[in-house]
């Protein structure tokens, strides 16, 4: 295995000291490294894997040194317009180095959501004409890619990839600053929205822990998971997919079970959301200012006024809790009011260490929920 100092100072040695990213399971260790020891003008937790390139584009414009953009493989999707658009050779020509962790890797047990992006990962690269290595796990051959990747993009001015298996870094400590305090945890929350639901209601929750959670309530109950869509994959779309079920069954209230990173990853959804009339609509943000579910790396979640943001968008209730006695009073009042509302409700970070993962398949999860819908 390979120590994240180790990494992240061989690419110091070549003055490339700038990264840009979403933190990903795999790369959790290296991730937690960087936090630790590169200042916030230095790393930048991006909303997005595309606003990641955009923030590697500005960096190498101004300063004339190589960015690296950090992602799951499930970002590729998310940057290959700005790889099409921004930093390629027949437009900018802008060097990047990508690292990508390789979720769903052929051969290697994943979950559904991964295993097509696993089986595409290096094709997509390929399509794109983009040169990639699967890291080595041996630090002597790490530091020979890593020399071949600087040398080609700084002949070439071209992105370069390195791709991350399981288990490539060695672990270390993550202590980040953004612990809290807050008496609330998220699955005694989840537990608590999704116990004053009508007999008819929707849950469309989001990719993580959330949906994790919900599973387990259900199961623990003894009760179906038909009036839950689990979003396992398509991070920071759930609100979009409850607002299209929303606008369709006028009689239900449909409940979006969001993240805090999931909601910032792609916020013009809120605007969508706010300007229709989706008055059976109720959005819950658990709020733990961090990106929970691949190593606890902090979002701005905590430090943004996100009812705010709401109702400047277009919602007509906003609300924000943080203990259960005033969730419990909130959740009497939204059950009834005319919607788009968020809610938003602040939790602390962490999770069951037994947490299991839906023992049904996204398909059985998608033919339940139809089937209720339609009754």
């Amino acid at each position: 295995m390979i120590r994240p100092d180790f990494f992240y100072n061989t690419l110091a040695q070549y003055g490339i000291d700038f990264y840009a990213g979403v933190p990903d399971s795999l790369l959790k260790n290296l991730c937690a490294y960087i936090t630790a020891n590169a200042d916030e003008r230095h790393n930048i937790i991006a909303a997005n894997e595309g606003g990641a390139m955009g923030l590697a584009a500005g960096h190498y414009l101004a300063t004339g040194e190589i960015p690296v953009v950090y992602m799951q493989n499930s970002g590729e999707g998310n940057i290959i317009n700005p790889l099409a658009s921004l930093t390629d050779k027949e437009v900018y020509n802008i060097p990047v180095l990508l690292v990508i962790g390789w979720r769903g890797r052929p051969g290697v047990h994943d979950e559904p959501q991964h295993v097509k992006q696993g089986r595409v990962t290096l094709s997509l690269l390929d399509t794109m004409e983009i040169p990639y290595e699967v890291l080595s796990k041996d630090e002597g051959e790490a530091a020979e890619q890593i020399a071949k990747a600087v040398d080609h993009m700084r002949k070439t001015k071209e992105v370069y990839a390195l791709v991350i298996e399981k288990d490539t870094f060695e672990k270390v400590t993550n202590d980040n600053a953004n612990d809290n305090s807050l008496p609330l945890a998220r699955e005694e929350a989840i537990q608590t929205v999704a116990a004053a639901l009508g007999e008819k209601d929707v849950i469309v929750s989001t990719t993580g822990m959330i949906s994790r959670e919900l599973f387990e309530y259900r199961a623990a109950k003894g009760e179906g998971h038909e009036r839950d869509f689990l979003t396992v994959g398509s991070m920071g779309h759930a609100s979009q997919i409850a607002l299209g079920i929303a606008m369709e069954k006028t009689d239900r209230r449909v409940w979006c079970f969001d993240g805090d990173g999931a909601s910032i990853m792609h916020m013009g959804s809120m605007a969508i959301v706010g300007s229709k009339p989706a008055a059976n609509y109720i959005h819950v943000v658990f709020n733990n200012g961090a990106h929970d579910s691949v190593g606890g790396q902090p979002t701005v979640g905590l430090s943004i006024d996100l009812p705010e943001i709401a109702l400047s968008v277009g919602y007509k209730a906003a609300f924000s809790v943080s203990t259960m006695d005033d969730l419990l009073g909130v959740l009497s009042e939204v059950k009834d009011m005319e919607g788009p509302v968020l809610l938003q409700i602040c939790v602390h970070k962490g999770n069951r260490k037994d947490l299991g993962r839906p023992t049904t398949t996204p398909i059985e999860n998608k033919e339940a929920l139809m089937e209720f819908l339609k009754n």
